[in-house]
Protein backbone atom coordinates (compact mmCIF):
# COMPACT_ATOMS: atom_id res chain seq x y z
CA UNK A 1 0.00 0.00 0.00
CA UNK A 2 3.01 2.35 0.60
CA UNK A 3 4.93 3.08 -2.47
CA UNK A 4 8.54 4.08 -2.54
CA UNK A 5 7.55 7.43 -3.47
CA UNK A 6 4.34 7.87 -1.35
CA UNK A 7 7.17 6.55 1.14
CA UNK A 8 9.34 9.37 0.61
CA UNK A 9 6.87 12.00 0.74
CA UNK A 10 5.27 10.48 4.17
CA UNK A 11 8.82 10.38 5.72
CA UNK A 12 9.73 14.02 4.54
CA UNK A 13 7.15 15.99 7.36
CA UNK A 14 7.31 17.14 10.84
CA UNK A 15 8.66 14.55 13.33
CA UNK A 16 5.33 14.73 15.17
CA UNK A 17 3.70 12.50 12.24
CA UNK A 18 7.21 11.08 10.76
CA UNK A 19 7.80 8.99 14.09
CA UNK A 20 4.36 7.27 13.29
CA UNK A 21 4.81 6.92 9.88
CA UNK A 22 7.98 4.96 10.75
CA UNK A 23 6.47 2.96 13.03
CA UNK A 24 3.14 1.62 12.14
CA UNK A 25 3.42 1.79 8.58
CA UNK A 26 7.37 0.44 7.58
CA UNK A 27 7.60 -1.41 10.88
CA UNK A 28 10.79 0.39 11.79
CA UNK A 29 12.94 -0.46 14.33
CA UNK A 30 12.03 1.01 18.00
CA UNK A 31 15.36 2.58 18.21
CA UNK A 32 14.65 4.11 14.55
CA UNK A 33 11.00 5.77 15.61
CA UNK A 34 12.06 6.64 19.25
CA UNK A 35 14.44 8.94 18.03
CA UNK A 36 12.45 10.55 15.70
CA UNK A 37 9.95 10.55 18.12
CA UNK A 38 11.90 12.21 20.70
CA UNK A 39 12.64 15.05 18.53
CA UNK A 40 9.44 16.27 18.81
CA UNK A 41 10.04 18.33 22.04
CA UNK A 42 12.73 20.41 20.18
CA UNK A 43 11.57 20.52 16.37
CA UNK A 44 8.51 21.40 14.40
CA UNK A 45 4.82 21.85 15.49
CA UNK A 46 5.33 20.14 18.47
CA UNK A 47 8.35 22.23 20.08
CA UNK A 48 6.31 25.46 18.69
CA UNK A 49 3.49 24.86 20.99
CA UNK A 50 5.71 24.23 24.05
CA UNK A 51 7.24 27.19 23.42
CA UNK A 52 4.06 29.21 23.46
CA UNK A 53 2.92 28.06 27.33
CA UNK A 54 2.92 30.62 29.77
CA UNK A 55 3.81 30.61 33.28
CA UNK A 56 0.33 29.89 35.00
CA UNK A 57 0.99 26.85 33.00
CA UNK A 58 -1.57 27.75 30.10
CA UNK A 59 -2.00 28.35 26.76
CA UNK A 60 -4.11 31.66 25.66
CA UNK A 61 -4.38 32.00 29.10
CA UNK A 62 -7.47 29.62 29.65
CA UNK A 63 -9.07 26.29 30.15
CA UNK A 64 -10.96 25.57 26.73
CA UNK A 65 -11.51 29.32 25.54
CA UNK A 66 -9.14 31.81 25.09
CA UNK A 67 -8.68 34.44 28.30
CA UNK A 68 -9.42 37.10 25.86
CA UNK A 69 -12.82 35.75 24.31
CA UNK A 70 -15.72 37.53 24.09
CA UNK A 71 -18.61 35.56 24.41
CA UNK A 72 -21.00 38.08 23.09
CA UNK A 73 -18.53 39.28 20.47
CA UNK A 74 -18.50 38.49 16.74
CA UNK A 75 -16.16 35.72 17.18
CA UNK A 76 -18.85 33.76 19.67
CA UNK A 77 -21.73 33.94 16.53
CA UNK A 78 -23.12 30.85 15.01
CA UNK A 79 -20.72 29.58 12.31
CA UNK A 80 -17.43 31.80 13.25
CA UNK A 81 -16.29 28.21 14.81
CA UNK A 82 -14.27 27.22 17.95
CA UNK A 83 -11.11 29.12 18.90
CA UNK A 84 -8.44 26.04 19.04
CA UNK A 85 -5.84 27.65 20.94
CA UNK A 86 -6.30 27.62 24.61
CA UNK A 87 -4.79 25.03 26.86
CA UNK A 88 -7.29 21.81 26.51
CA UNK A 89 -6.83 22.11 22.31
CA UNK A 90 -3.30 22.21 23.04
CA UNK A 91 -3.06 19.28 25.32
CA UNK A 92 -4.94 17.03 23.10
CA UNK A 93 -2.42 17.90 20.35
CA UNK A 94 0.45 17.51 22.47
CA UNK A 95 -0.26 14.18 23.50
CA UNK A 96 -1.91 12.90 20.19
CA UNK A 97 1.99 14.30 18.07
CA UNK A 98 3.60 12.28 20.78
CA UNK A 99 5.29 15.08 23.03
CA UNK A 100 7.31 13.26 25.81
CA UNK A 101 5.07 14.28 28.86
CA UNK A 102 7.80 14.54 31.05
CA UNK A 103 8.30 18.03 29.56
CA UNK A 104 5.55 19.41 30.97
CA UNK A 105 6.05 17.50 34.22
CA UNK A 106 9.32 19.18 34.79
CA UNK A 107 7.26 22.58 34.30
CA UNK A 108 4.69 21.57 36.94
CA UNK A 109 1.91 21.78 34.19
CA UNK A 110 -0.76 19.29 35.98
CA UNK A 111 -0.18 21.26 39.25
CA UNK A 112 -0.35 24.73 37.81
CA UNK A 113 -3.37 23.64 36.18
CA UNK A 114 -5.07 22.24 39.50
CA UNK A 115 -4.94 25.72 39.89
CA UNK A 116 -7.39 27.24 37.61
CA UNK A 117 -10.69 26.40 36.53
CA UNK A 118 -13.28 26.11 33.52
CA UNK A 119 -14.85 28.69 31.60
CA UNK A 120 -18.24 26.82 32.78
CA UNK A 121 -19.31 27.70 36.01
CA UNK A 122 -16.20 27.75 37.40
CA UNK A 123 -15.44 23.60 37.71
CA UNK A 124 -12.02 22.62 38.91
CA UNK A 125 -10.26 21.83 35.50
CA UNK A 126 -9.06 18.23 36.49
CA UNK A 127 -12.16 17.44 37.87
CA UNK A 128 -13.89 18.50 34.00
CA UNK A 129 -17.35 20.22 33.69
CA UNK A 130 -20.30 18.91 32.00
CA UNK A 131 -20.08 18.41 28.38
CA UNK A 132 -19.00 14.91 27.30
CA UNK A 133 -16.19 15.93 25.03
CA UNK A 134 -14.23 18.25 27.14
CA UNK A 135 -14.03 15.56 29.82
CA UNK A 136 -12.75 13.02 27.61
CA UNK A 137 -10.27 15.19 26.39
CA UNK A 138 -9.80 15.68 30.26
CA UNK A 139 -9.34 12.54 31.00
CA UNK A 140 -7.02 11.80 28.07
CA UNK A 141 -4.41 15.03 29.25
CA UNK A 142 -4.43 13.85 32.96
CA UNK A 143 -3.47 10.44 32.45
CA UNK A 144 -1.11 11.46 29.99
CA UNK A 145 0.49 14.20 32.96
CA UNK A 146 0.50 11.65 35.67
CA UNK A 147 -2.60 12.81 37.23
CA UNK A 148 -5.15 10.82 39.38
CA UNK A 149 -8.19 10.49 36.96
CA UNK A 150 -9.70 7.57 39.01
CA UNK A 151 -13.06 10.32 39.50
CA UNK A 152 -13.66 11.58 36.21
CA UNK A 153 -13.40 8.14 35.10
CA UNK A 154 -16.62 6.98 37.05
CA UNK A 155 -18.31 10.18 35.59
CA UNK A 156 -18.27 8.61 32.06
CA UNK A 157 -20.42 5.42 33.30
CA UNK A 158 -22.53 7.46 35.44
CA UNK A 159 -23.85 9.76 32.23
CA UNK A 160 -23.87 6.98 29.73
CA UNK A 161 -27.16 6.92 28.18
CA UNK A 162 -29.74 3.97 28.39
CA UNK A 163 -28.38 3.17 24.56
CA UNK A 164 -25.30 3.10 25.20
CA UNK A 165 -24.24 6.53 23.95
CA UNK A 166 -22.93 9.72 25.07
CA UNK A 167 -23.97 13.59 24.49
CA UNK A 168 -22.68 16.77 25.20
CA UNK A 169 -25.79 18.23 25.54
CA UNK A 170 -27.62 16.26 28.35
CA UNK A 171 -27.46 18.78 30.64
CA UNK A 172 -29.92 20.57 28.54
CA UNK A 173 -32.24 17.86 28.35
CA UNK A 174 -30.92 16.94 24.88
CA UNK A 175 -31.67 12.78 24.19
CA UNK A 176 -30.76 13.20 20.81
CA UNK A 177 -28.20 10.31 19.16
CA UNK A 178 -24.52 11.96 19.30
CA UNK A 179 -22.10 9.48 17.08
CA UNK A 180 -19.47 12.82 17.68
CA UNK A 181 -20.23 12.40 21.90
CA UNK A 182 -19.76 8.85 21.74
CA UNK A 183 -16.84 8.55 19.95
CA UNK A 184 -15.02 11.39 22.07
CA UNK A 185 -16.04 9.24 25.39
CA UNK A 186 -14.97 6.08 23.73
CA UNK A 187 -11.16 7.80 22.95
CA UNK A 188 -10.94 8.74 26.69
CA UNK A 189 -11.83 5.59 28.05
CA UNK A 190 -9.81 3.59 25.61
CA UNK A 191 -6.81 5.97 27.02
CA UNK A 192 -7.83 5.03 30.43
CA UNK A 193 -7.64 1.17 29.94
CA UNK A 194 -4.31 1.77 27.49
CA UNK A 195 -2.95 3.88 31.30
CA UNK A 196 -3.94 0.84 32.66
CA UNK A 197 -6.15 2.49 34.85
CA UNK A 198 -9.65 0.83 33.47
CA UNK A 199 -12.28 -0.76 35.55
CA UNK A 200 -14.27 -3.58 34.75
CA UNK A 201 -17.65 -0.97 34.62
CA UNK A 202 -15.34 1.51 32.88
CA UNK A 203 -14.92 -1.26 29.97
CA UNK A 204 -18.38 -2.17 30.12
CA UNK A 205 -19.38 1.41 29.55
CA UNK A 206 -16.93 1.59 26.62
CA UNK A 207 -17.68 -1.62 24.82
CA UNK A 208 -21.66 -0.65 25.13
CA UNK A 209 -20.41 2.58 23.42
CA UNK A 210 -18.75 1.02 20.92
CA UNK A 211 -22.29 -1.03 20.01
CA UNK A 212 -23.99 2.01 20.01
CA UNK A 213 -21.84 3.20 16.80
CA UNK A 214 -21.08 -0.60 14.95
CA UNK A 215 -25.07 -0.88 15.26
CA UNK A 216 -25.53 1.59 13.32
CA UNK A 217 -22.82 0.91 10.69
CA UNK A 218 -20.78 3.64 11.79
CA UNK A 219 -22.71 6.21 9.41
CA UNK A 220 -26.68 5.67 9.54
CA UNK A 221 -29.61 6.31 11.45
CA UNK A 222 -30.86 2.89 13.85
CA UNK A 223 -34.25 4.42 12.61
CA UNK A 224 -34.11 5.37 9.18
CA UNK A 225 -31.05 3.94 7.66
CA UNK A 226 -30.12 7.28 6.65
CA UNK A 227 -26.94 8.35 7.10
CA UNK A 228 -26.66 10.19 10.58
CA UNK A 229 -24.96 13.28 8.73
CA UNK A 230 -23.08 14.61 5.76
CA UNK A 231 -19.70 14.71 7.89
CA UNK A 232 -19.54 11.28 8.45
CA UNK A 233 -17.20 11.07 5.11
CA UNK A 234 -15.50 14.34 5.02
CA UNK A 235 -11.57 14.33 6.50
CA UNK A 236 -9.88 17.12 8.03
CA UNK A 237 -6.81 17.52 9.71
CA UNK A 238 -6.82 18.01 12.83
CA UNK A 239 -9.74 16.09 13.83
CA UNK A 240 -10.84 18.20 16.58
CA UNK A 241 -14.26 17.32 18.07
CA UNK A 242 -15.41 16.20 14.85
CA UNK A 243 -17.14 12.45 13.97
CA UNK A 244 -16.03 10.70 10.63
CA UNK A 245 -15.77 7.06 9.27
CA UNK A 246 -11.86 7.71 9.35
CA UNK A 247 -12.47 9.34 12.94
CA UNK A 248 -14.08 6.12 14.11
CA UNK A 249 -12.37 3.81 12.14
CA UNK A 250 -8.94 4.38 13.69
CA UNK A 251 -10.21 4.64 17.08
CA UNK A 252 -11.07 0.86 16.65
CA UNK A 253 -7.83 0.55 15.18
CA UNK A 254 -6.23 1.91 17.79
CA UNK A 255 -8.77 -0.83 20.49
CA UNK A 256 -7.29 -3.91 19.06
CA UNK A 257 -4.30 -2.58 20.75
CA UNK A 258 -6.16 -4.12 24.26
CA UNK A 259 -9.11 -6.27 22.60
CA UNK A 260 -7.32 -8.00 19.93
CA UNK A 261 -8.70 -8.00 16.26
CA UNK A 262 -11.85 -5.71 16.43
CA UNK A 263 -12.67 -5.54 12.62
CA UNK A 264 -16.23 -6.27 12.65
CA UNK A 265 -18.20 -7.02 9.39
CA UNK A 266 -20.27 -3.57 10.45
CA UNK A 267 -17.02 -1.75 9.59
CA UNK A 268 -17.42 -2.69 6.34
CA UNK A 269 -19.56 0.26 4.48
CA UNK A 270 -17.34 2.60 6.50
CA UNK A 271 -14.16 0.91 5.16
CA UNK A 272 -15.14 1.04 1.95
CA UNK A 273 -16.19 4.67 2.14
CA UNK A 274 -12.75 5.70 3.46
CA UNK A 275 -11.18 3.60 0.39
CA UNK A 276 -13.09 5.79 -2.37
CA UNK A 277 -11.26 8.65 -1.49
CA UNK A 278 -8.40 7.43 -1.66
CA UNK A 279 -6.55 8.95 -4.49
CA UNK A 280 -5.01 6.79 -7.45
CA UNK A 281 -1.27 7.86 -6.11
CA UNK A 282 -2.32 6.61 -2.51
CA UNK A 283 -3.20 9.80 -1.14
CA UNK A 284 -6.18 11.30 0.85
CA UNK A 285 -7.04 14.81 -0.02
CA UNK A 286 -7.62 17.79 2.92
CA UNK A 287 -11.39 17.99 3.59
CA UNK A 288 -12.61 21.89 4.62
CA UNK A 289 -10.99 22.84 7.80
CA UNK A 290 -13.30 23.62 11.15
CA UNK A 291 -13.25 27.18 11.61
CA UNK A 292 -11.49 28.96 14.54
CA UNK A 293 -8.38 30.86 15.85
CA UNK A 294 -5.15 28.80 15.75
CA UNK A 295 -1.64 29.05 16.70
CA UNK A 296 -0.19 28.00 13.35
CA UNK A 297 -1.78 25.17 10.64
CA UNK A 298 -0.17 21.94 11.12
CA UNK A 299 -1.49 20.40 7.69
CA UNK A 300 -2.20 21.18 4.02
CA UNK A 301 -4.86 24.05 2.89
CA UNK A 302 -7.97 22.33 1.18
CA UNK A 303 -8.13 19.95 -1.53
CA UNK A 304 -4.16 19.03 -1.14
CA UNK A 305 -2.83 16.07 -0.66
CA UNK A 306 -2.68 15.50 3.33
CA UNK A 307 0.27 13.72 4.76
CA UNK A 308 -1.64 13.54 8.07
CA UNK A 309 -5.02 12.30 6.21
CA UNK A 310 -2.67 9.66 3.78
CA UNK A 311 -1.24 8.36 7.42
CA UNK A 312 -4.28 8.02 9.42
CA UNK A 313 -6.12 6.77 6.02
CA UNK A 314 -3.30 4.13 5.01
CA UNK A 315 -2.77 2.75 8.62
CA UNK A 316 -6.78 2.31 8.95
CA UNK A 317 -7.05 0.23 5.51
CA UNK A 318 -3.45 -1.77 6.31
CA UNK A 319 -5.19 -2.77 9.83
CA UNK A 320 -8.35 -3.58 8.36
CA UNK A 321 -7.04 -5.76 5.53
CA UNK A 322 -4.43 -7.25 7.87
CA UNK A 323 -1.54 -6.11 6.81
Amino acid sequence: MVTETLRDWLLDTDPALRWRVERELLGAAPEVWEATRSRVTTEGIGARLLALQDEGGTWAGGAFFPADFDFEGPEAQPGMGQPWTATTWVLNDLREWGVDPQVLRERGTAEKLDQIVWEYEDMPYWGGEVDVCINSWTLSNGLWLGVDMSRLATWFVDHQLPDGRWNCEWVEGSTRSSFHSTLNALKGLLDLELAGAGTDSTRAARLRGEEYLLERDLVRKLSTGERVGPWVDRFVYPYRHRYSVLNALDYFRRASEVDGPKQDPRMAEAVEMLRAQRQPDGTWLQGEPLRGRVWFEVDVREGEPSPWLTYLGTAVLAWWDGR
